[in-house]
């Protein structure tokens, strides 16, 4: 299994929730009411597979290499540049969540929150993973060792059976095709 290509095939799902997340924040901006439950479960997609998941193969698996074997240039790209995105991205969910929260209370104005929060996310993360697929993973690819490269394909096999044995991948692909059908 190679990891790297693994990372890019989940950044597919991902980009296709993220269209789920403007669509029906594009359904709130006209008019509609919040759909909550989707909202909760577009959420609990990005904490479990794009957050728990994905990124946790990437920081646990990949950048933490990239800063050990890569000098100061892989600690640039990966602290300042990649895990602070991951923090952002954790910052307008957590915002989405308390935007939803807030209008279930019946506050309107938090209706521009859920949409802020929901689209800057989108954007966020869209950007994100273009420079991931297009320049980190590139990078590291030419610049990890062959060895290193095979261990982290390894630690990702692994992280990925334990996965399938739970069931996340079946279920949150699954709940990007569901969504997908329906804020299409």
């Amino acid at each position: 299994m190679n990891g790297i290509e693994l990372m890019i095939d989940e950044h597919k799902y991902i980009k296709r929730m993220l269209q789920v997340l403007r669509k029906a924040s594009f359904n709130l901006l006209k008019g509609e009411k919040p759909a909550y439950d989707d909202f909760y479960r577009m959420i609990d997609f990005v904490k479990t597979y794009a957050d728990d998941h994905h990124h946790g193969k990437e920081e646990k698996l990949l950048f933490n290499r990239m800063e050990e074997e890569l000098g100061d240039i892989g600690k640039v790209i990966i602290k300042n540049g990649m895990l602070v995105e991951h923090d952002m991205g954790r910052f307008h969910m957590a915002e989405l969540r308390k935007a939803l929260e807030e209008s279930k209370k019946g506050n309107e104005e938090a209706k521009l929150d859920i949409i802020a929060n929901a689209v800057g996310y989108a954007n966020l993360l869209d950007r994100h993973i273009d420079k991931e697929d297009n320049v980190v993973y590139r990078f590291a690819e030419r610049e990890l060792s062959t060895e290193i490269l095979e261990e982290i394909n390894l630690q990702c096999q692994e992280f990925e059976s334990n996965q399938a044995n739970l069931g996340i991948q079946d279920k949150y692909i699954a709940l990007v095709d569901e969504l997908e059908r329906k804020y299409h």
